[in-house]
Parts: C-alpha cells; sequence; structure tokens
C-alpha cells in the first residue's frame, strides 16, 4: 500500500518546499521509492518536463528539485496545476503541463472543481508507482475561508487518505516570530478529521539559545496532543532556491560567495520569473551576486542581467518608470556586458509588438531598449522544451562559450527575428535543430535559453569552476532533518516497507 507524507505550513515561505525536498531526499537513502507532489504551485519559476504526450511541458520548479532529491525523473503528476503570476488578480493557468486560457479567464471557485479533479488523477497515477508519495501543501492548509475549494492542502490530503496510509508534519518559519501561536492556531483551524494524521510539529530556521524555546513545545503538546518532531538552524546557502525566488531578494547576507569579487546585478522586475536559475552564481567563488530594483543599484555593477518575465511589457514600463533604462544604456555604452534572458532578451530589442495581447494588453506596441536589433512578436503558440545549446563564434565579454555545448530549456513566448532595416547581429547561440535563439552585438548578449548558470560547463568556460552540485545541495538539507528530527518518527515516516 501507498504511504503518503504530507508536508504543511503555517504560512507560505515557512519552510515547505525545502523540508518536502530533505524528507525526498532522506528517503531516497534508506531505500525508498519516493516521487513529490503538490497539486497547485503558484510560482513563475518552472522547469521543462515531459507531458503526457511526451512532449515538452512545464511544472514547479520545486517539484522539479524535489524529484531530483528523490532520484526520479520529474514529470507534469508531480504538479498537475500551476499558476504563474500575470498581475496582481490574474495568472496563467497550466494543467499537467500545458496553457489553459478559458481556465484562466474563470474566478478561481469557478475553476476549481476542473483543477481538482486533474490534481486527483495525478496523485492517483502517482500512488501505483512508488512506495512514497511526499505531499507539499500551498500556503497554510487553515485558510478556512477557502476551505470548500482548497483541494491543494485538504482534497490532497484526504484522497490520500483514501489512498493510503497519509500521515503528515505541520512546519513554521520561528526566525520571524509567533511560531508557537502559528502552529497551535493552525492546528486548532483544521479540519477535526485531518487534525490526527498530524504526527509533529518542525520549528525551522532557528538560531539562538535552544532552552529559551521551553516550556513551549511541552505547552503546546499538552494543549495539542502533537509532538515537537524537532528543531531545524537556520542554514544559509544550502544551494536549494527559494520556490519563489524571492525572499531574499533586498537581503545584502544572500549575496554570492565573493563580496569583493565580480559583481553580477540581475534586474527584480515585478513579474520576473525563472530567478532560481542564478541559485549557483551565490555559491561562486569570486561572484557577489545583487538582486537590484532601482538606478542606484546598478553603480559599481560589473554584469547587469535582464531576466525571464511573465510580462515583459509590464517590466519594460517598470524599468524604464525606475530610470533603469538610461542606467543599463550607460552600462553598456562604457562596454561592460549585458546579458538578457528569454524576456530580458526581448526588452533589449528595437521594438515589441503584441496585436492579441498574448503579453499583456491587446495592441502594445513599444520600443525596447534598442541595445540588439531585434524585434519581437507575440503569438499565441508557447514554446516548452529542452534543448541542446550550442554556442557559436563569441566575442568580447562572451568569448569564453564560444564553442561551448551545454543543456537548457526555453519557455516563453514570442517569436524574435533580426530588425529587417539594421544591420543584423552576430547569431551567438543555437538550438538541438540549428535554429537561432541567441544573438550578440559586442558585449550584449540576448538569449532564449534558460539554466545557463545551471550549466558546468559554462561554469567552466567562464570561471575555471563550477558551483557546487545539486546533489550535494540534497545531501546537505537531508543531513539536516536525520541530525535535527526525531529519528525514530523519520524511519517510521519514510523508511522502506513499513
Amino acid at each position: 500500500m501507498t504511504r503518503f507524507l504530507m508536508v504543511w505550513g503555517t504560512s507560505s515561505g515557512a519552510g515547505k518546499s525545502w523540508l518536502a525536498t530533505a524528507l525526498c531526499r532522506s528517503a531516497a537513502r534508506r531505500g525508498t521509492s519516493v516521487k513529490p507532489f503538490k497539486a497547485q504551485n503558484m510560482s513563475n519559476n518552472a522547469r521543462v518536463v515531459a507531458g503526457l504526450d511526451g512532449l515538452g511541458a512545464e511544472i514547479g520548479a520545486a517539484q522539479y528539485f524535489q524529484a531530483l532529491a528523490a532520484g526520479v525523473e520529474p514529470g507534469v503528476d508531480m504538479n498537475p496545476v500551476l499558476l504563474k503570476p500575470e498581475r496582481d488578480t490574474a495568472s496563467q493557468v497550466v494543467v499537467h503541463g500545458r496553457v489553459d486560457a478559458a481556465l484562466g479567464r474563470l474566478g478561481w471557485r469557478e475553476r476549481s472543481a476542473t483543477l481538482a479533479a486533474a490534481a486527483r488523477a495525478s496523485l492517483q497515477r502517482l500512488a501505483g508507482t512508488c512506495e512514497l508519495v511526499v505531499i507539499e501543501g500551498a500556503g497554510s492548509p487553515a485558510e478556512i475561508n477557502l476551505a470548500p475549494q482548497d483541494y491543494v492542502n485538504l482534497g490532497s490530503a484526504r484522497q490520500a487518505r483514501e489512498l493510503g496510509v497519509f500521515d503528515s508534519l505541520l512546519v513554521t518559519d520561528i526566525d520571524r516570530g509567533g511560531a508557537f501561536a502559528h502552529l497551535y492556531g493552525t492546528w486548532a483551524l483544521l479540519p477535526h478529521d485531518l487534525r490526527d494524521s498530524l504526527r509533529g510539529f518542525v520549528l525551522n530556521r532557528f538560531r539562538g539559545d535552544a532552552t529559551l524555546l521551553e516550556p513551549g513545545p511541552g505547552d503546546l503538546r499538552r494543549l495539542t496532543g502533537v509532538p515537537l518532531a524537532g528543531v531545524i538552524p537556520l542554514v544559509r546557502g544550502h544551494g536549494l532556491p527559494d520556490e519563489d525566488g524571492l525572499f531574499d531578494v533586498g537581503d545584502p547576507r544572500a549575496a554570492g560567495a565573493g563580496a569583493d569579487g565580480l559583481r553580477i546585478a540581475v534586474l527584480c522586475g515585478p513579474h520576473l520569473s525563472n530567478l532560481d536559475e542564478f541559485e549557483p552564481l551565490r555559491r561562486m567563488p569570486g561572484v557577489q551576486l545583487a538582486w537590484v530594483r532601482s538606478a542606484a543599484e546598478l553603480h559599481g555593477a560589473d554584469w547587469v542581467v535582464l531576466p525571464g518575465s511573465k510580462q515583459v511589457s509590464g517590466d519594460l514600463a517598470w524599468l524604464r518608470r525606475q530610470g533603469l533604462d538610461a542606467a543599463i544604456a550607460r552600462h553598456a555604452a562604457a562596454g561592460r556586458p549585458v546579458l538578457g534572458i528569454c524576456g530580458g532578451l526581448q526588452m533589449l530589442g528595437e521594438a515589441l509588438v503584441d496585436p492579441e495581447g498574448h503579453d499583456g494588453e491587446a495592441g502594445f506596441n513599444a520600443p525596447g531598449l534598442g541595445l540588439l536589433p531585434l524585434v519581437t512578436r507575440y503569438e499565441r503558440d508557447k514554446r516548452v522544451r529542452r534543448t541542446t545549446l550550442r554556442f557559436g563564434q563569441t566575442t568580447d565579454a562572451w568569448a569564453p562559450w564560444s564553442g561551448v555545448e551545454a543543456g537548457g530549456y526555453e519557455i516563453h513566448c514570442g517569436v524574435t527575428e533580426p530588425h529587417p532595416d539594421l544591420p543584423a547581429p552576430r547569431p551567438a547561440l543555437r538550438d538541438d535543430h540549428g535554429e537561432v535563439i541567441g544573438w550578440q552585438h559586442g558585449n550584449v548578449l540576448g538569449v532564449y535559453a534558460h539554466g545557463l548558470f545551471e550549466s558546468p560547463e559554462l561554469l567552466r568556460a567562464l570561471w575555471g569552476g563550477a558551483a557546487p552540485a545539486l546533489s550535494d545541495s540534497f545531501d546537505l538539507l537531508a543531513d539536516l532533518v536525520d541530525e535535527h528530527l526525531d529519528r525514530g518518527l523519520l524511519d517510521r515516516l519514510l523508511a522502506p516497507g513499513r
């Protein structure tokens, strides 16, 4: 019989994603066949996997990494519903890896039944393929205003209980304060039929004097009957990106490994996507990674990177309001490197044309930053695929990548071509079909490929070394839970053949 272990959190950012990743790795190291699941993820950090039809599809990055930690191939059943925020009140809806525009036009409650059915089908399929499914919740399971439609937390839990043996853990971020109140309040608001599945509370990101926790754990157990499963210390630099990649933006402690080395400034617009792909740069010796939201913060940058964007027109307008367009132009005019990835590539061009509103407002037609002689036209179809990247004869700052091959992936709308009335830029990057997906003009490089800085080959070409491997990060996280959570409880929850 399949077993299910659900990781609930008292809030977003409590530590569900990393704890689920750690549990997947810890179970795999025990010899248990394990897979991750999250019914619905809301994030613009996505990865490309094989869809149900074998073609390219996308899931949230968190479940992608959890699958790698478990030692299995990531797939769409691990994250059947992905919501990609486009603005405060609207998201692109991705079901089993593909955009469903009709569902995206419905309200949350109106579409919930359809999305719940997709999630149930995926969990049903996963249940027969492994011994253990580690389920990550979303937000909090105690959102009583959403409970009737909550298929992500409550629905997944009840289905798992029908399919096999179901247990759960509840994690909170003690570094934020109020941890015991968060745990007790969440327990109190959990539906009565699910409370008895709780096997332990987890205090995450603890620092300081552990004796100060007393008598909190004992009092909490007397109130709830649930023991404290363990206290996880605050660990920075573990190498696993946050689910949304944003929790450390603005935190100077989150800079890269070499605070006095090469300073790489990544622009953080309101609709940025796939920020997690820059995580390896934080661990590269001699590199300082800076998240930038103002022109002043660009001062002293060696590189400027324009990352992906879920709404390029909106981020381009934001960039201009901040005065970043002029700052980027000055940086490029000084001969310093500028890199645009996906939406960032599109911004670097001469023009963006969106007659039907596939990126933002219908009829949008605006100049880009004019640093690459390219034109992008937005179309309905979305390109989602993994590919082999082949750099051509690159020059100037990008010369080290000349002739290098690496793996990468594409997730984008829009077709980009050289401007018909301007000298053509140098083709810099091709995919495994020989199609040009990157262009260079002096020290300005724009590419459609994600994953450049996750490639050991490209990192070695630039700096002669690579960031620590993801497998090291997975083992570090598993070591944390093995050391700091109750070992007997972990063995009961994760061991094979329980």
